[in-house]
Parts: structure tokens; sequence; C-alpha cells
């Protein structure tokens, strides 16, 4: 379990702006634009646009030429993710790990890039699980603060942080087909604190990802970390913009625990879960009674398997706003006494 050392960026690093999923830039580019022009003004940072960044229908061999010349190339010092999709898991397996392992850097990316970012701890390289530039750097009329705060240790500062809860959230989403909607405030509600459960204390390196991708690779026999690495991780989840009943969910945790992977993990860290898609236009009395039963479950599920390690939930992490872009590859730090968590970025 050696993790390598990420170098920090600096004002005026170039980074590359890739669709290792779905080539978002290319159906919506005036929230490309902007999510571009943000990492300008607000991180000093110059995006560099690739051939597949805005390539619909673009191959898995296209895909990795891209992140692999993005990884090579001396001028490029960190990789985000234009958004997620649903297709990773179909060429992962053809990466190959020299051009990364040889080029470390940061990579943001969450949802489908779970699969990415796998790719790159099981190569001993940290990640970020978040910060793609179409839900973070886009967001509409301004990034968020907090987030903003977290982005910025990630790409500038050394060292373990405190993670915090945000005092407000939202889940709700505004239609980019609209143009009109950038210039319009998403509604957020009040975030309640973390659910924690446990007196026990915790620390470990990080691993996880959005179920649904983690389900993937359970299902076609990707490589995951084995069960002596798991015994020094904290694992994190959360679920996407699917809003996955929790009988699913509850299927995928309980795979990983009859494969060993509950009862050794040292944490559990539990995303807020998004409650409100287009399709699924919950009202927010029906959002409290899924994020209810989702916790419920992942409790009653986990205790089955482990009954020590901490379990938190409704962490800023995932498919709702705002967003820690979370350390993967890092060490974490679980202070149930205090109810604190301490992450290196």
């Amino acid at each position: 379990m050696n993790f390598v050392t990420l170098p920090k960026l600096k004002n005026g690093d170039k980074v590359a702006i890739l669709s290792p999923s779905f080539a978002a830039p290319a159906v919506w580019p005036h929230v490309y634009k902007l999510g571009c022009q943000r990492l300008r003004d607000v991180f000093g940072l110059e995006p560099i646009e690739f051939p597949t960044t805005r390539k619909l229908g673009a191959s898995g061999e296209e895909r990795i030429k891209d992140l692999v010349d993005a990884f090579e190339s001396k001028d490029i010092k960190a990789v985000i993710a234009s958004l997620g999709g649903d297709d990773q898991i179909t060429y992962i397996k053809k990466l190959p790990r020299e051009p990364f392992i040889n080029n470390p850097k940061p990579f943001f990316g969450y949802s489908d890039n779970t699969h990415f970012i796998n790719h790159l701890w099981l190569n001993g390289i940290p990640s970020f699980y978040g910060g793609c530039l179409f839900t973070e750097f886009a967001m509409q009329v301004k990034m968020d603060e907090f987030t903003v705060d977290y982005l910025n240790h990630a790409f500038f500062d050394n060292g373990f942080f405190d993670l915090k809860s945000s005092p407000t959230f939202n889940d709700i989403g505004l239609n980019w087909n609209d143009p009109s909607t950038i210039n319009t405030r998403r509604k957020h509600q009040q975030n309640p604190f973390w659910s924690w459960d446990s007196l026990n204390n915790s620390q470990g390196i990080t691993w996880g990802g959005c179920v649904e991708s983690i389900d993937d690779m359970l299902r076609h026999g990707a490589t995951i970390p084995n069960l002596n690495d798991f015994k020094n991780i904290v694992l994190f989840l959360e679920t996407s913009e699917e809003i996955p009943d929790h009988f699913y969910f509850r299927r995928v945790l309980r795979a990983l625990g009859e494969r060993g992977i509950l009862s050794n993990v040292q944490g559990l860290l539990i995303g807020r879960p998004k409650a409100w898609e287009f399709n699924k236009q919950k009202t927010d009395k029906e959002k409290i009674i899924y994020k209810k039963a989702q916790q419920e479950m992942v409790l009653e599920v986990t205790r089955k398997y482990n009954e020590d390690i901490p379990i938190i939930q409704n962490i800023d992490i995932g498919h709702t706003a705002p967003q820690i872009p979370l350390p993967v590859g890092k060490k974490i730090k679980i202070d149930s006494s205090t109810k604190s968590i301490q992450m290196e970025f």
C-alpha cells in the first residue's frame, strides 16, 4: 500500500479536460465554456482540450489514448473529467500501467470515473473523487464556496485538513438544455449534520466510489484491492443520479460483506444520497423518507459483518452539491469522541 506523493499545482499550470466517459462538452458547449472559464478565473489554471473531449461516441481506444497522452505530457499538470457516464467498465481493463506509474499527476472525477480512479489506486497513484468540470466548476451563477475551499486544498495544499459538513445542500438540478439556466441560482436546503454510528476511532487509506460502478466491478470481475489491502482501507460509497432504491444498494453492500470486505475495512463513509432527478422528482418529504431508508439499511447490513467500525453518513461527496473532492489513496483519521474527520490532501 505504497502511494506516490502527487505534485501540487501552481498558478498558470495547464490542466487537461478529458471525457473518459460521456462527452458532455459536445452536447452542452455553453456549460463546457463556463467550466473552463471558472478554472481560469477562480483557480488561475489553463484548461487544455484533447481530441475526444467533445467527441460523442469515441471508442474506448480513443479515450485510452487521451488518458495516456494527458498523463505523459510534461506540460499537463492535472487531469479533470468533464462528467461521468456509464461505460468505463468496457475499456478500463485495456488501460496500460506504465504511462500512469511513470507520470503520476492529480486526476479529478467521480461517478463512472470510479473505474479509472480504481486503476490509479491499484498502481499506487492517489486521485480525487469529485471535481468534474460540468457539475462543480460550471455551477450556475457561481461556484459553491464550500466546494472551492476543498478544491483549493486538492490543487494547491499539502497536509491534513478537517472534513466538514456543509450547512446547506442542493440536489435539484437545472436543465442544461436551456442556456438561460446558467444565470439561475439553484435551490438549497438545510443539510443535516453527519449521521454517526460507533464510538471507536479509526484510520486508514481511502478507497471506494459510486455504488453503481462498484457493482459493475463486482459483476464483471474487475480487479479491486485484495482482502489484505482492505484491512488498511476506509471505504467510501455514494449513490448516483439513478437514485437506486435501498433494496438494490442492499445487494451491493451485502456482496461487499460476503466477499469479506466489510469485515476488514477500518471505517465506512457514505455520501449524501441524491434524491431528486428530472425523471424522479421527489418531494421534500419523499426525499427525507428515501434518505432515512438508505441510512437504516446501511447500518443494518454493515453491522452484520462488522460491529466495530465507525459508520458516518451524509458526507458531502458524490452527486449532490456542494462537494468535497475526496482524496483517494490518501490517509484519513476518524475521531469518534469528537465526531471529527481529518483527511490528507
